[in-house]
């Protein structure tokens, strides 16, 4: 337990190693110790091993080493930890947040596009983006094509509106004029001295009249409201040939002094709803009959395009004005009415909207004192089907 030499070092501080209990068994039973501890109030590693001579432990040497640069550059290396992590911490926040406002700016784009188009109603804006297609870019596409959607179905909703508030107008208008000649006939019918009796009958006649016209334009209207309503349509293959054939038979019974030829007409079929299909060619048929003179000519004929069936009714009345031609399909529109006969305008409207329900189109080419030719194109029908023969009905009811 004594010491038996120390290095000048210890020497002229007078430092004394420690030498602990747990050291000291450690080191005489043979092994070497390492601790660490303070010197004078300086961090030392101490190392002590055992001297042996013969084979047995005489003493031991003990080695210090001060720890003062370790701690220092512990110290160190703490510091620059510490202020390297904020720092960097800080650093990636701030690139964390820019990139993050890059990312999110779409959206920040597209929630500012949709305040501002709930603020307007314009549907017509859209959300400029300009990067890789990812997730930001398939939202901001799906939001633009939203918007498209959005604008067609706001366009057509307002252009429905539109055309309801002047159909209502129309209607109201056409309504009017039976009902207040109604109401002045019964003013007259009731009107004291009473009116004579050729008067009364007379009057009677135009309220008869009258009341029929408000019937077919009634008629007509609830035609045009279930064909908007969207009501399907029947598609099934109609044999034409014998269809026209037969309304042509039955217009000729109607109007025997014109001459209708619906004669060669070729084996096709169409594919729609047959009624419907009888009652455009009722209307056009009329209409034929109406403005061509008994010595005019009214021609029907079928010819097939690819994979269409064209329908085509021709007359040589009076024609159409070329100015007129852009609304003839136009509901109420009447024109001339030297060419409508007074009319309610609804006619060709209706047909219009059941050939459009079949997929089918309708046009009219026309030259004033010379006629007119309606086209019919319908869906080709591959298998033929026998038109049912009653029309008697709608032939009544077109007249």
């Amino acid at each position: 337990g004594q010491i038996t030499s120390r290095s000048d070092n210890l020497v002229e501080k007078e430092v004394i190693l420690p030498f602990s209990d747990e050291a000291s068994q450690t080191v005489f039973g043979g092994q070497p110790w390492f601790e660490k501890n303070e010197v004078q109030g300086r961090p030392m590693l101490i190392y002590s091993k055992p001297v042996f001579v013969d084979g047995r432990v005489i003493g031991a040497l003990q080695v210090a080493r001060s720890l003062d640069d370790y701690v220092q550059s512990q110290n160190t290396l703490r510091q620059i930890l510490i202020i390297g992590s904020s720092v960097s911490t800080v650093i990636a926040f701030g690139i964390g947040w820019m990139l993050a406002g890059i990312a999110l700016r779409p959206i920040d784009r597209i929630t500012h596009t949709a305040q501002a188009i709930g603020a307007e109603r314009d549907f017509g804006r859209r959300v400029n983006y300009i990067g890789p297609h990812d997730e930001i870019g398939r939202l901001t596409t799906t939001f633009n094509e939203m918007l498209t959607e959005l604008q067609s179905a706001y366009r057509q909703e307002a252009q429905a509106l539109q055309a309801q508030r002047r159909f209502v107008a129309d209607a109201s208008h056409e309504l009017r004029t039976p009902l207040t000649t109604i109401r002045g006939n019964i003013a007259l019918l009731q009107r004291e001295p009473p009116i004579s009796n050729e008067d009364r009958i007379a009057v009677l006649s135009d309220m008869a009249d009258e009341s029929e016209r408000m019937s077919r334009l009634v008629t007509d209207l609830l035609m045009l409201a279930r064909a908007d309503a969207g009501r399907p349509l029947r598609s099934e293959a109609v044999a034409i040939k014998p269809l026209i054939e037969d309304l042509c038979r039955k217009v000729k019974v109607l109007a025997p002094q014109h001459n209708i030829d619906c004669a060669d007409l070729p084996a096709l079929s169409v594919r729609g709803d047959e009624d419907a299909i009888k009652q455009v060619l009722l209307i056009l048929l009329d209409n034929a009959r109406k403005f061509t003179s008994p010595r005019g000519r009214i021609t029907v004929s079928l010819t097939e395009q690819a994979e269409q069936v064209a329908i085509q009714v021709r007359d040589t009345g009076i024609g159409i004005d070329p100015t007129a031609l852009p609304q003839i399909f136009e509901r109420f529109y009447r024109g001339d009415v030297s060419r409508t006969g007074g009319g309610a305008g609804l006619g060709l409207a209706i047909a219009q909207t059941l050939v459009k329900s079949q997929q089918g189109t309708i046009a009219v080419e026309s030259t004033p004192g010379e006629g007119s030719i309606f086209t019919i194109t319908l869906p080709k029908a591959e298998t033929p089907q026998r038109a049912s023969e009653p029309v008697a009905a709608a032939v009544t009811q077109n007249r």
